[in-house]
């Protein structure tokens, strides 16, 4: 059945005085227009560049837009020269994580939250969609739109449902309606559930027109999945397996999202289940920069040393990655896994020939993949798959607005859209590692140049030198 689309409506009103932070405060009032002149736009709304342009910023939204020129600039403005640079809007990471209240194994508590969430907003990542709610990220994500934290905008599932959190049908008949009514933007699904569980789940999400998302659990498989419509399955969970010929495989035969049974993977079959992922209007994120750590050959030095970002991560926390590596280089031969992401990348190709949607998501704070920072490298993971730059940044933009169904405000630059942009030093539809070369980025019409955003990482690094 299909469902209703994304109808929640992020709340703005603003909290209490005393959460407003006094630099933030000063900060939204001192920037209530922004300029930025002889600028080239990247506006995603399709594959150009307009170039030398003025774009006018009046409380978070774009109110002009034209040629240099052409377009007043208010004497109060504040003007950013954007001559040689290009302005893009900003970006989403699809399948992000915010960390709950306190992560007492790791000593880490409110301030490593704060941490991750600038960290998206660091590197031009605007939008997150949180995939494992907790009571409190209800709370953050008002306060983010108020201004209360340096946030991206969130969107947030609710609570993980799986195996043993809702282990009964009547549990699972119940979950949609708790996780509407708390507020919660979609239900995120974990393995472990059995067919008849998710088969009560979904129906009762049905009934509401409530979406859920995440992975697909064994005794579901791919083909229920995509008959269920799923608003997204992530990670391409399940697709091996089916292609393997095993689409209820129990995890410890299929491995890593499929990789043990890759060598039984039937190539023919990639185009067909592409056409019915489409034609079901079922959403992926394929994480793909997360199976490319796990099938990488370096050492767990080596890809610390390939991951200088690393270094804004808490100590504890490295070394659980270091530990991951070093557990994965002993999961497969090289050859197996080089044709595990042969086949992956044959499958992000079939979705994208097919026409069937994708989303830019990486899973951070994760295994190698820092909030931020790998949301650039899963746009370097997916054109090394064989997407153009242009339909690489389409599954961080406007692919983001049409799959939240807020095209008339997000995920392209026009007058009336929200202002939340990166400016870079080289254009990304040229090369998509452009992305990284930021000069600042705007979240909510308020700018942060690249000078403020380095001292701040020093500080991040700082904190989790040794702590954590």
């Amino acid at each position: 059945m299909n469902r209703l689309p994304w109808t929640r409506t992020v709340p703005v009103a603003l909290l209490a005085a005393s959460v407003l932070t006094p630099t933030i405060a000063r900060s939204v009032r001192a920037q209530q227009v922004t300029a930025f002149t002889n600028v080239n736009i990247i506006p995603m709304d399709r594959e150009r560049v307009l170039e030398n342009q003025t774009v006018i910023v009046r409380e978070g939204r774009v109110v002009a837009l034209g040629p240099a020129g052409s377009v007043e600039i208010p004497d109060a403005a504040r003007r950013i020269d954007g001559r040689g640079k290009y302005l893009m809007p900003g970006l989403a990471e699809m399948h992000a994580h915010i960390p709950p209240p306190a992560m007492r194994q790791l000593g880490l508590g409110r301030q490593w939250v704060e941490d991750v969430l600038y960290l998206y907003v660091a590197n031009g990542v605007t939008t997150i969609r949180g995939m494992l709610g907790d009571p409190s990220h209800l709370a953050l994500r008002e306060q983010a739109e108020a201004g209360g934290v340096v946030a991206p905008r969130i969107w947030t599932s609710g609570p993980s449902v799986n195996g043993t959190s809702v282990q009964t049908p009547d549990s699972a008949q119940r979950t949609p309606r708790f996780q509407q009514a708390a507020g919660y933007d979609f239900i995120k699904i974990h393995p472990g559930l059995t067919r008849e569980t998710f088969d009560s789940l979904d129906a009762a999400a049905d009934r509401l027109g409530f979406v859920f998302a995440g992975h697909v659990p064994a005794a579901v498989g791919i083909e229920r999945a995509i008959e269920a419509r799923y608003a997204s399955i992530d990670h391409l969970d399940r697709y091996v397996e089916w292609l393997a010929g095993q689409p209820t495989a129990p995890a410890a035969v299929s491995g890593f999202f499929g990789a043990g049974l890759i060598e039984a993977v039937d190539d023919a079959k990639i185009a067909e289940i592409a056409r019915r992922t489409r034609e079901a209007g079922v959403w992926n994120v394929p994480t793909q920069t997360l199976m490319d750590s796990w099938a990488s050959p370096l050492t767990p030095d080596q890809m610390a040393a390939a991951h200088p970002e690393i270094r804004y991560i808490p100590a504890g926390m490295r070394q659980q990655w270091m530990n991951w590596k070093r557990q994965a280089g002993e999961a497969a031969t090289p050859a197996q896994r080089d044709r595990y992401i042969a086949v992956r990348h044959a499958l992000l190709r079939a979705l994208r020939d097919a026409g069937a949607g994708l989303l830019l998501g990486s899973d951070a704070p994760q295994v190698w993949n820092v909030p931020g920072f790998s949301a650039h490298g899963e746009l370097a993971a997916v054109v090394a798959a064989g997407l153009t730059p242009y339909e690489a940044l389409s599954t961080g933009t406007t692919n983001v607005a049409r799959f939240f169904a807020v095209e008339e405000r997000a995920g392209s630059i026009a007058v009336g859209r929200q202002a939340d942009f990166i400016l870079l030093d080289g254009n990304p539809l040229d090369e998509i590692t452009n992305t990284r070369r930021q000069r600042g980025v705007m979240i909510r019409g308020v700018w942060m140049p690249r000078d403020e955003i380095a001292r701040q990482l020093d500080a991040i690094a700082a904190r989790y030198a040794q702590a954590g």
